[in-house]
């Protein structure tokens, strides 16, 4: 099947845009320079299969992160969020594998989406969160800042407001752009707990994360 998407890919490569892509993100990836309407219509029927049979194959999704070209690891990604609701707490030892290598905001983000889902449903996911939001790697750190996005009122607040702490002062670009993300996001659900919030740590958040926490107040 890796075969099968590579070739695919390579026929709807296009140099033009993948020297922009490439450029985008900084250098760090080759892309073929598909677009993601395209790339998602390459995998579409391969994703109906497994969400049909009920299975992840972890043997395909490893054999595509391999690959130095971006769009595979895009797939992987978009692989493990359409088949999120098949995940467990024991799957998540696979998807650290994704988290750890090949590094930057764009699988970061998604694969944030697909811990998150498992966390909300699984009673040790809290803790989970908690010993990633000190970790050193400041990408785990920023999944466990931005795991519940979106939750709305299944937000657990506690949770929230312990992993943005223990991650204020820090001075990465990234870490204080989740935390003002994060509340943002939930801004939008409960803004008075998010004013409180600002009230309390104000002094010890960045500007950056106040900027964009404020948004929606």
């Amino acid at each position: 099947m890796y075969e099968q998407l590579r070739g695919a890919f390579e026929k709807l490569s296009n140099r033009e845009d993948a020297a922009m892509m490439r450029s985008y993100m900084r250098d760090k990836f080759a892309f073929y320079g598909i677009k993601t309407v395209p790339r998602r219509a390459v995998y579409k029927a391969l994703l109906k299969e497994a969400q049909k049979n009920e299975r992840v194959d972890w043997i395909l999704l490893t054999r595509c992160w391999q690959d130095e070209h971006r769009e595979f690891h895009y797939f992987v990604v978009d692989y493990l969020i359409g088949m999120k609701k098949f995940l467990t707490y024991n799957d998540i030892d696979e998807i650290w594998r994704f988290i750890k290598t090949k590094q930057w905001w764009d699988t970061i983000d998604m694969l944030s989406t697909v811990v998150g889902f498992i966390v909300a449903n699984d009673g040790r996911g809290a803790d989970l969160m908690l010993k990633w939001s000190v970790n050193d790697d400041f990408w785990v750190r920023r999944i466990a800042i931005i795991h519940q996005l979106h939750q709305k009122q299944k937000t657990n607040v506690e949770l929230l407001e312990r992993v943005i702490v223990n991650n204020l002062g820090s001075s990465e670009f990234f870490i204080n752009k989740a935390i003002g993300w994060s509340l943002r996001d939930y801004s939008k659900t409960n803004p008075v707990w998010v004013k409180g919030f600002l009230d309390r740590y104000r002094s010890e958040l960045s500007s950056l994360s106040i900027r964009e926490a404020k948004k929606y107040l």
